[in-house]
């Protein structure tokens, strides 16, 4: 990937000769044949055959299964606790916008429901000024977004991003000012 001047027929060459008894590979014959780079072979009292990380982790991989699959597992890691966090953000944003919904249902009851509406008109004011925040927020309604995903369980709000959960939370405490 990184190496312009790599030989590729030299390394074919090797290929096929790589199932035969008589065949050795030697580091530096490697290095010298296919012009590699990242892979050092010194002879003498302190020498050795040094890799860049990739190449241990090749070469490793190659000799030990175990060590593969402790390299595949050790990749995964990060994402999972990456998306483990993201999860929690997003349940508590989504318990913050919960609790937040009390303060505009408290001033919601106190200034715009007037006597004598039956439960269903109640609710039905409650909804309204639910679904003016959501048109602002998401541009549609409840209703509109369960009419376009039938298939969805829950509600818009369960599928919001945590952008959104801490917009709405804000858009609901500003709304309850303006109501009263």
């Amino acid at each position: 990937m990184y190496n312009t001047n790599f030989k590729p027929l030299e390394f074919e060459g090797f290929k096929k000769q790589a199932g035969l008894n008589s065949f050795v590979l030697t580091p530096k014959r490697w290095i010298e044949a296919t012009n590699a780079m990242g892979i050092v072979s010194k002879p003498g009292r302190y020498g050795g055959t040094y890799a860049h990380r990739d190449i241990v982790f090749e070469f490793a991989s190659w000799i030990s299964i175990e060590f593969k699959l402790y390299v595949i597992k050790e990749f995964q890691r990060p994402k999972e606790e990456e998306s483990n966090r993201l999860q929690l953000e997003w349940n508590y944003q989504k318990h913050l916008a919960k609790v937040n919904y009390h303060i505009p249902t408290d001033v919601i009851k106190d200034h715009l429901i007037p006597e004598g509406l039956s439960p269903t008109q109640i609710n039905y004011v409650y909804a309204s000024e639910a679904d003016v925040l959501n048109k602002a927020l998401f541009g549609k309604t409840a209703k509109e977004w369960r009419e376009e995903k039938p298939q969805e369980k829950g509600n818009i709000r369960d599928k919001a991003t945590i952008e959104h959960l801490v917009v709405l939370s804000n858009l609901e405490s500003l709304n309850a000012v303006l109501i009263d």
